[in-house]
C-alpha cells in the first residue's frame, strides 16, 4: 500500500526540486511547514540531497523558547539534520507583522549562507490566494498580483500548488504533532481575516475553487511581468529622457525602477515612482524628486541625475548694501 495521498502530493511537490543542491526546511510547528519537512526528510536522502532544517524563535510569545525546541526536537526525529535554532530581535518598523517577517528572512538568509544552502518554506496555495487579495486590495500593481514565486533569491517555495487542506491531512496520517500559532487566528492581523472571512465568503458566492483561481491568474500575471521586467533589463540607459519618454509606460516605468533599486535608494513606492517619471514625460523644469532615504532625482540636460544625500538647503548670507543708482550720462 502506498502512502497517504496527502502525504503522497506533499512528496511529489517537493522531489523535483531536491536535484537542486542542498536546502534546509524553514519550520514553524504549523502543519504547512512541517509536511514540507516531513516530505523533504523523506524524499531528499533518496535524491542524494543534504537536508536539515531551521526554526525561527521571534521571542514574542510566552513560551516560544520551549516552542521553538519542541520543533527542533520533532525535525531532528524526522532525520533533518542539522537542525538550527535561530532566535532574533524583533523591531518596530512596518508594524508587529512586517518586523516579525524581516527579522526571520534575514535570519533565515544569515543560516543559508553559513550553509550554503536553500532555504525551503511551507507557503501553499492557500498563501498565494491570500497574497494575491492583499495586492489588488492595495493597489499594488501586477508585480503584487503575481504574488510568491516557487524560486527567488535562496528561497524555494514548492508547496504553492498544494492547499493548506492537504498539508493539515499529511500531517494527520503521519502523526505529526502541529503547532497551532495563535497569530494565525488572530482578527487583528488583515491576513487572517482574508483567511477567515473573506476567502471563505468568495467561495461561497462564487461556487468554489477561489482560491485555485486566484493562484491561477498570479501565475498568469506572473508571466506578463516576467517578460516586462526582461524587455526593462534590455534598456541600454534608464537615465536618458528622450529614450525613456519613447518607451511604453510600463517598459519607462520598470527601467526607472531597476535602476533606483540598483543604486540602493530603499523602500521605494509607487508615489516616488511616478513623480521621477513625471521629469521625463511631464517636464516643465521642476525641481528635485525626494526618494526614501535621504537621496534625490534631478532632469539635467536632459538626463535623470540621482543625487544621494537630502537637498542642500542654502544658508542665507547678509543682506547686500542697497546700490545706489547713478543719473545716466
Amino acid at each position: 500500500m502506498g502512502p497517504d495521498p496527502a502525504v503522497a502530493a506533499v512528496r511529489s511537490a517537493v522531489r523535483p526540486g531536491l536535484a537542486d543542491g542542498p536546502v534546509l526546511v524553514a519550520c514553524s510547528g504549523g502543519a504547512d511547514s512541517l509536511a514540507l519537512a516531513a516530505a523533504v526528510a523523506f524524499e531528499a536522502p533518496r535524491a542524494g540531497c543534504a537536508a536539515g532544517a531551521v526554526t525561527v524563535d521571534h521571542g514574542l510569545q510566552p513560551g516560544s523558547a520551549d516552542q521553538a525546541a519542541r520543533t527542533a526536537e520533532q525535525l531532528r526525529a524526522l532525520g533533518l539534520t542539522p537542525v538550527h535554532v535561530a532566535r532574533v530581535e524583533v523591531g518596530t518598523d512596518g508594524g508587529p507583522e512586517g518586523a516579525a517577517r524581516d527579522a526571520r528572512y534575514a535570519a533565515l538568509r544569515a543560516v543559508a549562507a553559513g550553509h550554503g544552502a536553500r532555504i525551503a518554506l511551507g507557503h501553499t496555495r492557500d498563501d498565494q490566494a491570500e497574497t494575491v487579495l492583499l495586492g489588488l486590495g492595495r493597489g499594488s500593481g501586477p508585480r503584487s498580483l503575481a504574488g510568491m514565486t516557487e524560486r527567488r533569491d535562496v528561497f524555494w517555495r514548492p508547496l504553492l500548488g498544494v492547499d493548506r487542506a492537504t498539508t493539515v491531512r499529511a500531517c494527520a496520517a503521519q502523526g505529526l504533532t502541529v503547532w497551532e500559532d495563535p497569530w494565525n487566528t488572530d482578527p487583528a492581523y488583515t491576513r487572517v481575516r482574508l483567511r477567515t472571512e473573506v476567502l471563505p465568503l468568495l467561495e461561497e458566492v462564487l461556487g468554489g475553487g477561489v482560491a485555485a483561481a486566484l493562484a491561477r491568474t498570479a501565475a498568469m500575471v506572473r508571466e506578463d511581468v516576467d517578460a516586462l521586467d526582461a524587455l526593462a533589463a534590455a534598456v541600454p540607459d534608464p537615465t536618458d529622457c528622450t529614450a525613456l519618454a519613447a518607451l511604453p509606460a510600463a517598459l519607462r516605468r520598470r527601467a526607472l525602477r531597476d535602476w533606483l533599486l540598483g543604486a540602493g535608494t530603499g523602500d521605494l513606492q509607487a508615489v516616488h515612482l511616478h513623480a521621477v517619471e513625471s521629469l521625463v514625460t511631464r517636464w516643465r523644469g521642476q525641481g528635485r524628486v525626494d526618494l526614501p532615504g535621504g537621496a534625490g532625482v534631478v532632469r539635467v540636460s536632459g538626463r535623470l541625475v540621482l543625487q544621494p544625500g537630502p537637498p542642500v538647503v542654502a544658508t542665507p548670507g547678509p543682506a547686500p548694501e542697497p546700490r545706489t543708482e547713478e543719473p545716466a550720462p
